[in-house]
């Protein structure tokens, strides 16, 4: 059986390392991959939870019910109907 030269025995070498690590790092970034997007996952469920408590806690106490009007009462602060001569008379040129 020959014995390989020095160059080339290196040059086989370096290329099983090579496809070695290619195949290596594919491994490694499909993994990551597959676990950044379950992490992913989990993060928008728990803000989505996170932020339906929030919004309970906020507006606990704090809105008036449907059916009540807050304005229902309001005062009558509108100058311009005081001071209006002309509020009365109705004028149709189509009559």
């Amino acid at each position: 059986m020959p014995m390989l030269s020095k160059k080339i025995l290196f040059i086989l070498i370096a290329a099983v390392l090579v496809i070695g690590l290619g195949i290596g790092g594919y491994f490694y970034w499909n993994h990551s991959r597959k676990s950044k997007a379950e992490a992913g996952v989990k993060a928008l469920e728990n803000a989505g939870s996170a932020a339906e408590t929030i919004t309970e806690k906020a507006t606990e106490g704090t809105l008036p019910s449907i059916g009540t009007n807050p304005l229902e009462s309001k005062p009558d602060v509108n100058p311009a109907d005081k001071a209006n001569p002309f509020k009365d008379i109705k004028t149709n040129p189509f009559e």
